[in-house]
């Protein structure tokens, strides 16, 4: 096998390698974040649910949800079902009455080993099912109770994400493989001409021979111009000839090796060098070797700042997952002043219907808060976008107090603003506040991530509201003072 096809077959069992882990590690995250997320909430609602006895047409006793509950899980698309053991009487929700469902019930002695989270098929649908005990004041076994969710739409989602994981990689390693083999093949071009050199003077006796270089002073050049010189040694010890194709073999095969580290490189920037060495004639610019090299090395950087900034994105989006996992970020000293300005310079770009004003934040000079930059202007934004989505008209003001070893940051709005009994439900996943803000654009997460780094930047917030006159945010911040910013 030539090295070109050992060089591609090598590159190309990498690249596998690499995408098998990507896709892997993509559906990992993208799996266990989906079925988290429907863990949580069925949790968090099981949890809500209040056990009311009732009486049977016979006289006895059974238990059933309580109506509000069981009206607040069929909105959240929940199934809930419950079982009386000691008659043997079953309570299903209106809407698994409604769809035929009924959820398998163990037996009392079998219940015990499947308390908790079960993937169940019902009536030919998948489910996600939480369960567990109902017991007495005596702490005696009383019931059975169920909640579950239909999984239909997560697992149509991760199959279509298998599908396209596995298409993409696919179509990747296959463009991949014949490009490296473009590429090996170019790349032993000069050591080819080499090899045809050394082939013809073995077969002749034209020991004058030599092997015209245009190329940079690179290993190949460097190979090329040691054959020379060899040649010219050669000329003048024909004795020596054995000795000197001996050393040429020697020569191409330290080449050989030393062609692996430039191979990798030129390897990430195939797609450019492509584009220049194949285009036609007349759209191709007539560079030198040393020309080129300086176009791969800018490419390379230009790739390097975009996966830092995809990095960055990723990071944003796996925000909540680090929460749930209780995990931070490091922190340094930031200064608020130029933050909150360039903060503030932004959102004014930012679609909105009201008008948006600031406050004096030159009191701000010299103050420091020990945090991470990139989180506190994703906080201070979220905020800000809260604001200008739920003032139709009117004003969305930010404004600062120092206070006691601490800045607050607040943003008020004369929006639509909340009722008082919302306020405590606000930073929950997925909350809205009632009907007519659910018909705003959002997924009910931004106060959730916001106050997630809050929290760990130790401080905290403050939420003043009023139905129909709008809402008030302070964001307190421990702080830390430095010499004023010049």
């Amino acid at each position: 096998m030539s090295i070109r096809l050992r060089l591609t077959a090598w590159y190309s069992g990498i690249l596998f390698i690499t995408l098998l882990a990507f896709s892997l590690a993509v559906y990992g995250f993208v799996h266990l974040y989906t079925y988290d997320e429907l863990k949580s909430r069925i949790q968090q609602q099981y949890n809500k649910i209040r056990p009311v006895l009732r009486i049977n047409d016979d006289g006895g006793t059974s238990f059933s949800p309580d109506p509000s509950s069981t009206v607040r899980m069929e909105e959240a698309d929940l199934y809930v079902q419950s079982y009386t053991y000691h008659n043997q009487k079953e309570w299903r929700s209106d809407n698994m009455k409604l769809r035929g469902l009924e959820f398998d019930v163990p037996s009392i002695s079998r219940a015990g080993k499947e308390a908790g989270f079960k993937m169940q098929n019902v009536a030919g649908y998948p489910f996600l099912i939480y369960q567990d005990f109902v017991y007495t004041q005596d702490n005696e076994v009383y019931g059975w109770l169920q909640v579950g969710a239909y999984t239909g739409p997560a697992e149509r989602t991760l199959a279509r994400l298998r599908s396209v994981l596995f298409t993409g990689s696919l179509a990747t390693l296959i463009i991949a493989s014949t490009l490296g083999l473009f590429m090996a093949r170019k790349s032993m071009k000069p050591i080819q001409k080499v090899a045809d050199a050394a082939n013809q003077i073995q077969k002749g006796t034209d020991l004058s021979l030599r092997i015209e270089n245009d190329g940079p002073q690179d290993e190949i050049g460097s190979l090329i111009d040691t054959f020379n010189g060899m040649l010219e040694r050669t000329e003048g010890f024909y004795k020596e000839l054995e000795d000197a194709y001996a050393a040429q073999r020697r020569f191409v095969s330290d080449a050989s090796h030393e062609l692996r580290t430039p191979l990798t490189t030129i390897r990430g920037n195939v797609d450019l060098l492509h584009k220049i060495w194949e285009g036609s004639p007349s759209e191709r610019p007539d560079l030198d070797e040393e020309t080129l090299k300086q176009i791969s090395v800018e490419a390379i950087g230009d790739i390097s700042d975009e996966a830092k900034r995809m990095s960055r994105l990723l990071s944003d989006m796996l925000s909540l997952a680090r929460a749930d996992t209780g995990q931070t970020f490091e922190k340094e000293p930031v200064a608020l002043e130029p933050l909150l300005e360039e903060v503030v310079r932004r959102a004014s770009f930012l679609p909105r219907k009201a008008e948006w004003h600031t406050g004096d934040l030159s009191i701000l000079n010299g103050v420091y808060v020990e945090g991470n930059r990139d989180y506190l202007q994703q906080m201070l934004f979220i905020f800000i976008e809260n604001g200008f989505k739920y003032t139709p008209e009117g004003e969305v003001r930010l404004d600062v107090i120092l206070y006691k070893g601490q800045v607050g940051i607040r943003f008020s709005d004369t929006g639509i603003g909340m009722n008082k009994d919302e306020v405590p439900y606000i930073f929950d996943r997925f909350y809205r506040a009632d009907q007519s803000r659910g018909v705003t654009e959002g997924t009910g997460l931004g106060l959730s991530i916001a106050k997630w780094i809050i929290d760990v930047h130790g401080g905290s917030v403050e939420v003043v509201t009023k139905r129909g006159e709008g809402t008030t945010f302070i964001v307190w911040l421990p702080i830390i003072f430095a010499p004023p910013l010049e």
